[in-house]
């Protein structure tokens, strides 16, 4: 599936990523706020679009201008342990390379997304987690209407091989709808 917004073109990875991947996914100020480590080579980013950014609603977040991947955006099953999901939920997750940070778009291919969620996938609710300190990802989902719902301490990260604390937020269908129509 490819989705487009008035910036931005949301489309499956492709191996051919991999160069403009690892350019983003090298920066240490990227994958370890998410939960992963710094690629070392574009062997490895080539490895993470076969094994990881190849799941089913996975998107490469590509500006129209260039169709460059510059970040990655998408739904995975709910990872919170605390509060057991119910009924049709995902959880989203995001990234986007450090010289498009503050230009909104990961608010806007989100935007898209939940609509998708929301009216195509029958979605009750879409959670999303950023871990203790992550201010940028916490103000991102506030952005995109997401509201706190609870807190995980000394939760493992099998990729980072710690244990962090992770704050998850939550938009069901009903506040998405409210927001949508102001």
């Amino acid at each position: 599936m490819i989705f487009v917004t008035k910036r931005l073109l949301l489309r499956p990875w492709h191996e051919s990523d991999a160069e403009s991947l690892y350019e983003y996914a090298k920066d240490p100020d990227i994958g370890p706020a998410a939960g992963w480590p710094p690629h070392v080579s574009v062997e490895n980013s080539r490895e993470v679009i076969k094994t990881v950014l190849s799941e089913p609603e996975t998107y490469a977040v590509c500006l129209i201008s260039d169709n460059r991947a510059i970040g990655s955006i998408g739904f995975h099953e709910p990872t919170q342990t605390t509060a057991k999901a119910t009924g049709k939920e995902l959880e989203l997750g995001f990234w986007i390379g450090k010289p498009f940070w503050g230009n909104g778009y990961i608010p806007e291919a989100a935007r898209i997304l939940l609509r998708y969620a929301f009216c195509d996938l029958g979605c009750d609710a879409v959670w999303c987690g950023y871990y203790d300190g992550n201010e940028k990802s916490k103000r991102t989902q506030e952005k995109c209407g997401f509201i706190y719902h609870h807190t995980e301490k000394d939760k493992p990260n099998k990729l980072m091989g710690d244990l962090r604390t992770e704050h998850y937020n939550r938009l069901t269908k009903e506040e998405w709808e409210s927001a949508v129509r102001l």
